[in-house]
């Protein structure tokens, strides 16, 4: 005896919820579940006290939370017990809207695990009112880098750590360009980071600022990450970038870029988690 059209049906309809279901639990989780990635490149020039130095790298929360309070992405940074952490942008998100107590709160947790340092991404200048912004970060120990640079010691040695703010920012504010030569004039010729947002810059410009290696965020390791690709699409919406994730050289600069955390507005992330990113540098042997 036939089987009954409504009973198909019905099963049909079970298979398909079902469906959707997984996939909405899978999109929820690759949004929401922090993935620690480790990166370790290798420098020539690195000074030997610097080796093994082990620095977090985060960036793009977009006002986002990972745990009560964010308690489960200091968690993870904490367990890898960085010596140093480097933030690059898009605290929070100019869809949502600045979150009072917000920065404050990701300062102070932050801070306390390990000295942090702060650059400005596109987000924060199109929110406004920066300067109240990184008033609040530095009052609750954050160092903020405006197109400034200062020094990092350990086991007697020092590099140089610089950072720049977005090219959101002032119309007339310096250029990498003059805070590279301000930085040679005054160190010669050290080994030295660069903070700076924008990925989509390194190739272009970055890279020929002389920097031994540049952080960068924004990227958000190309939203849609599929085999063979850097992901599907840019933040400027372009298919295919390049320079989202991961570890890159162009002109002898090695570009670190991170995934990043959140998202911004109502975009999402596929096969591609909210990175908590472990960079510890080594010094070539011999």
């Amino acid at each position: 005896m036939a089987k009954h059209p409504r009973g198909r049906r019905r099963r049909l309809l079970i298979v398909l919820l079902t469906a959707v279901l997984a996939a909405g639990g899978f999109l929820y989780w690759d949004n929401t579940a922090l993935q620690v990635a480790r990166f370790d490149p290798v420098f020539t020039d690195l000074p030997a006290g610097f080796d093994g130095c082990r620095i977090v790298v985060l960036s793009d929360l977009h006002g986002g939370s990972f745990g009560d309070g964010n308690a489960d992405l200091f968690a993870a940074v904490a367990a890898e017990q960085p010596e140093y952490i480097f933030y690059l942008g898009d605290l929070q998100d100019k869809y949502r809207g600045p979150a009072a107590g917000y920065p404050a709160a990701v300062a102070d947790g932050l801070s306390a695990i390990a000295p942090t340092y702060y650059v400005t991404g596109n987000h924060e200048w199109a929110i406004g009112d920066v300067p109240e912004l990184k008033k609040t970060l530095s009052a609750h120990g954050v160092t903020v880098l405006s197109n400034q640079f200062l020094t990092l010691e350990r086991n007697g040695d020092a590099i140089v750590l610089a950072g720049i703010d977005d090219p959101n920012g002032y119309a007339d504010q310096k250029t990498p360009e003059e805070l590279a030569a301000e930085l040679y004039a005054a160190w010669g010729d050290p080994f030295w980071i660069l903070l700076a947002h924008r990925n989509s810059r390194f190739a272009s410009q970055y890279s020929l600022l002389g920097a031994d290696l540049v952080c960068s965020g924004h990227g958000h390791g190309g939203i849609i990450r599929l085999p063979g690709t850097d992901g599907l699409l840019s933040t400027e919406r372009t298919l295919f970038p390049s320079y989202t994730a991961g570890l890159y050289e162009e002109n002898g600069s090695v570009l670190f870029a991170t995934r990043g955390l959140g998202n911004s507005g109502p975009s999402f992330r596929v096969f591609n988690r909210p990175e908590v990113a472990v960079v510890t540098l080594h010094r070539a042997a011999g």
